[in-house]
């Protein structure tokens, strides 16, 4: 049962909708995402939307996922910064497409449900959750080949353009706290070219060079 509404799922939401990366459809069919959404939504796991995951954070919509993780242009040989862990869904999907991944979430709760989730599917071989600010990278980790940002930020973080590799790609959400810019930014031969991949609604980044409040 599972397995066709992944297959739905991706055929419906993510090959109509434009989604033409090989290793990224074949990374959203494998990858069990009841696994990572609460018990009480598994029936929702491949709804076209994202869903509540707890301490007023969310599992992105597939649709986004796919997006952004295409975006990258990821090759299998990169180093990736994933910043939003939340349950762990996103970092397992880089985890496929990517030699490492770091993930980073803000919440302790989380970390540990991520950290879980991933050691229970046996997807945390090449991804290390850390519970840190997100919005400041981790600097000791660098350089990125890759940095996905799944929550909203007021601007692009320095910290996160000063530790994304040259040639790199940078997937983040800026704008305000309702309506955002998905913003693709590449970074080769030591310019930064910037391009709107679409319109989205992430959480907000919460951090240093995030949004500063709760």
């Amino acid at each position: 049962m599972t397995n066709l509404a992944a297959a739905d799922m991706v055929e419906k939401q993510l090959r109509r909708r434009g989604i033409r990366d090989r290793r990224v459809l074949d990374a959203m069919l494998a990858i069990p995402r009841e696994e990572f959404v609460p018990r009480e939504f598994r029936d929702e796991a491949y709804a076209d939307a994202p869903l509540p995951i707890g301490y007023g954070q969310t599992i992105t919509q597939p649709y986004m996922t796919a997006l952004m993780a295409e975006s990258l242009e990821l090759t299998g040989d990169e180093n990736v910064l994933d910043v939003g862990t939340g349950s762990g869904y996103h970092a397992a999907v880089l985890g496929a497409l990517a030699r490492r991944v770091i993930s980073v979430e803000r919440i302790p709760e989380l970390c540990v449900l991520a950290r879980a989730n991933l050691l229970r599917m046996g997807l945390d071989s090449n991804i290390t959750v850390l519970c840190a600010d997100g919005s400041m990278g981790i600097l000791e980790e660098s350089p990125f080949q890759g940095i996905s940002v799944a929550a909203a930020a007021p601007s692009t973080p320095p910290a996160l353009i000063d530790q994304l590799d040259d040639p790199g790609i940078l997937v983040i959400p800026v704008g305000d706290r309702t309506d955002q810019d998905l913003r693709v930014i590449r970074k080769e031969n030591g310019k930064m070219t910037t391009h709107v991949a679409t319109g989205c609604r992430f959480v907000p980044l919460l951090g240093r060079e995030g949004w500063q409040d709760n």
